[in-house]
């Protein structure tokens, strides 16, 4: 069991490495569970939570030191579609918090824990592949009028830091920073990327500047893409922004949107981390793919 009180994650980047979870939806399926639905590992907020904490303690237990919430495709206007009320889905997205916090209280370690409150593209809420391509045909003004409600409430539900990740736009990544403002609670800003660009084309350059002088952005890097594309971004990411810099890539496949299934071989190694760590990573994990085996390699390398 690990205290409720941890040193900020911004105390602990400054003094060395910190361990990410992995995918969350590999993790579900590999206990069985079924998420074809549109909202993904959402719909498990409602019907099934406890195998959301199992999933999160299964992690910690790996040797991760932070969760990443089970709220990246849970939106007030996904949850609407499902006929599930604003009050509702307002108490699905900071039960997403509890839950990983939940996870925390039950682990067997005295290693800090710390929760991160995953805020998915808009893209995740079309549950289309879309947050693998960005440009969505609405205007920096209107992004940041959809994310502020639900970073509103996730933030009110005290995580350690907000997740804003697989972000495929640096349009999105605008509207994601002015959102975040005011709100009381750091967060990190993940790129999804294809080489040395957005997945919607823009230089990493540009896309990393945006976050350079945002006081609440305490870590900036990219998830949810090839492990071959991560060592370039960490390097552009610090040179660019000069704070830490977070990955967490998916295990090599890739997704296919129209069968909604992974295809591919899987190119992610543990022998990898340590490169990026001393590249500059200092928050490392996997994402799509990535389970408990691979976070406790990950774990023992650093």
């Amino acid at each position: 069991m690990t205290s409720d009180t941890p040193l900020p994650l911004a105390d602990a980047l400054a003094a060395g490495t910190v361990v990410l979870d992995g995918g969350m939806s590999n993790q579900l399926e590999s206990a069985g569970h079924d998420l074809s639905d549109e909202l993904w590992s959402a719909r498990l907020l409602a019907e099934q939570p406890e195998a959301i904490t199992e999933a999160h303690l299964a992690y910690f237990e790996a040797g991760a030191n932070v969760a990443i919430t089970s709220s990246y495709q849970a939106t007030f206007e996904g949850f609407d579609q499902r006929g599930i009320g604003r009050e509702r889905a307002a108490e699905l997205l900071a039960l997403s918090v509890e839950l990983a916090r939940e996870a925390a209280r039950r682990a067997r370690t005295d290693r800090p824990l710390w929760v991160a409150a995953s805020v998915g593209p808009y893209g995740a809420m079309l549950a289309d592949g879309s947050e693998y391509k960005g440009r969505y045909g609405l205007s920096v003004a209107e992004l940041e009028r959809f994310h502020r409600p639900r970073l509103e409430v996730l933030a009110g539900a005290r995580p350690d830091v907000l997740a804003l990740e697989t972000v495929p736009d640096a349009d999105e990544a605008e509207a994601l920073l002015r959102a975040v403002r005011g709100l009381g609670v750091p967060a990190w800003l993940s790129y999804t990327v294809d080489g040395d660009r957005t997945r919607a084309g823009q230089p990493l350059e540009e896309a990393f500047a945006l976050a350079a002088d945002a006081d609440e952005v305490i870590a900036v890097g990219v998830n949810c893409c090839a492990p071959g594309d991560v060592d370039g971004a960490i390097r552009i990411a610090a040179r660019v922004t000069g704070k830490p810099v977070v990955v967490y890539p998916n295990s090599g496949e890739a997704w296919d949107a129209e069968a909604r299934t992974w295809v591919g071989r899987s190119s992610f190694t543990s022998d990898q981390v340590r490169g990026w760590q001393d590249t500059g990573a200092r928050l490392i994990g996997g994402c799509c793919r990535v389970g408990p085996e691979a976070i406790a390699s990950i774990a023992r390398s650093l």
